[in-house]
């Protein structure tokens, strides 16, 4: 009987306390394209490898400009992924006409939390998507990571999609706090060459602590065999 209600409720905590839904859209992610962000003094990159498409069809956009000084990337179902940049888009617009100011990192991540939590409480499916939120604020450059559990994240270095765990391992050991930009575009393309296995190109975004502005970068596009 038990069983069977598990499978008419999947949103229900598993035997060890697990959200099952949660941990299935969290693997939705693991399966997405290769992606990350790194945050030092003066800058935070954001990059995600492009991956290759049919023939004919242009490959999706991965990097996104939220606001003048915010931009995210994401990992896991491409639909959910937009629907996430949709909301941090309608939450900096709302910040903007409410205190006449841009929102802070924080609170775009805090906010973007709290709509992921929703789909957790509710006989709905989560969304199938992590996003990792890069911007310069009072506070200077900071970074976020929001999953599907509607938990975030604050840190210098994060990997999402395939073979995120890799990828952080060649951040972590190459990471320095005083790195120049092109340091941070050489360890990005790094980290995400050593999990990728097809020829394709990683995009690249990043913001700076002088003029405050999230850019995407065309320039340095780094194709990856």
């Amino acid at each position: 009987m038990e069983s069977q209600q598990a499978g008419r409720m999947p949103y229900f905590y598993g035997p060890e306390g697990a959200l099952v839904q949660v941990d299935f859209a969290l693997e939705a992610v693991n399966r997405g394209s290769t992606t990350l962000g790194i945050r030092t003094d003066e800058y935070a990159i954001l990059a995600s490898q492009l991956k290759p498409t049919r023939p004919l069809i242009d490959p999706a956009e991965k990097i996104y400009q939220i606001d003048e000084h915010l931009g995210a990337t994401g990992a896991g179902y491409i639909g959910d992924v937009l629907k996430l940049i949709q909301e941090l888009r309608l939450g900096a617009q709302k910040h903007r006409l409410t205190f006449d100011s841009l929102v802070d990192i924080k609170t775009a991540s805090e906010e973007l939390s709290s709509y992921l939590h929703q789909y957790t409480i509710y006989a709905v499916r989560p969304l199938g998507a992590s996003v990792i939120i890069a911007g310069s604020d009072p506070l200077g450059i900071q970074m976020y990571q929001v999953d599907p559990s509607g938990t975030y994240f604050k840190g210098s270095g994060f990997a999402i999609g395939a073979g995120s765990e890799r990828s952080l391992d060649v951040i972590q050991r190459g990471y320095s706090p005083g790195l120049s930009l092109d340091e941070l575009v050489s360890l990005a393309t790094k980290a995400i060459k050593t999990v990728t296995q097809d020829e394709s190109q990683i995009e690249f975004g990043v913001v700076s602590k002088t003029n405050r502005k999230f850019e995407k970068l065309t320039a340095p596009l780094q194709t990856v065999r």
